[in-house]
C-alpha cells in the first residue's frame, strides 16, 4: 500500500484546510507535518540555515509515496508558511543534490480551500511547476469552498463532498 504524507501548511490548524484535508481523507489516519510545528527558515543565498528542519521534512518526504500539500489560498497563491518551503526547494539543487534523486517519481497533490467558489486559474501553476523541475509527477488539486461548506444550499454542499470522496479515491 502506498505511503502518504500531508504536509499541512497553514496559520492555524483548526481552520478551512483542516477542514479540507478531513473532507478528503475522512476518518483515515494519514501521517502529516505540519509546518506550524517545524523551524524552517527562510532561502538566502549564503545557506546560513542548515540547522533547521528543511532537510528532516525532505527526508519525510523521500519516504513517501504520494505527497499532499494542504494550505489555503492566500492572495491566490499557496500560503506564506508552504511557499517558504517551497523556497527551500532551491537547496535541493544547490546545498545537497541527494535528495532531490530521491523526489524523482513522487507522485504530488495539492488540497487547497478559500473562501470563494472557485479556486483562482493561477493557483496550481506553482505546484505543477515546481513538481515539474523536481522530477516529481504533478496529479491534481482538489479545492474546498469554505463558502459552500458552510452554506445553506445542501445541494452544493453534497456536491463538494462528493467531490471531496473522489478525490480521496487516489489514496
Amino acid at each position: 500500500m502506498p505511503k502518504n504524507l500531508i504536509i499541512f501548511g497553514s496559520s492555524r490548524n483548526d481552520g478551512g484546510t483542516k477542514e479540507a484535508v478531513e473532507a478528503v481523507f475522512g476518518n483515515r489516519n494519514v501521517p502529516a507535518i505540519d509546518l506550524l510545528t517545524q523551524n524552517i527558515s527562510y532561502y538566502d543565498y549564503n545557506n546560513a540555515h542548515e540547522n533547521d528542519d528543511f532537510f528532516a521534512v525532505i527526508e519525510e518526504m523521500t519516504k513517501a509515496d504520494k505527497i499532499i500539500f494542504a494550505t489555503p489560498v492566500y492572495w491566490y497563491t499557496m500560503s506564506a508558511i508552504m511557499k517558504t518551503l517551497f523556497d527551500r526547494f532551491t537547496d535541493l539543487i544547490t546545498v545537497k543534490k541527494e535528495p532531490r534523486k530521491m523526489l524523482k517519481g513522487k507522485e504530488c497533490y495539492v488540497i487547497s480551500c478559500g473562501a470563494d467558489e472557485k479556486m483562482p486559474i493561477c493557483f496550481e501553476e506553482p505546484f505543477s511547476a515546481t513538481c515539474n523541475y523536481l522530477g516529481m509527477e504533478y496529479k491534481g488539486c482538489f479545492y474546498y469552498s469554505t463558502k459552500i461548506a458552510h452554506g445553506e444550499k445542501q445541494r452544493e454542499i453534497n456536491a463538494q463532498r462528493e467531490l471531496a470522496a473522489a478525490f480521496g479515491e487516489n489514496f
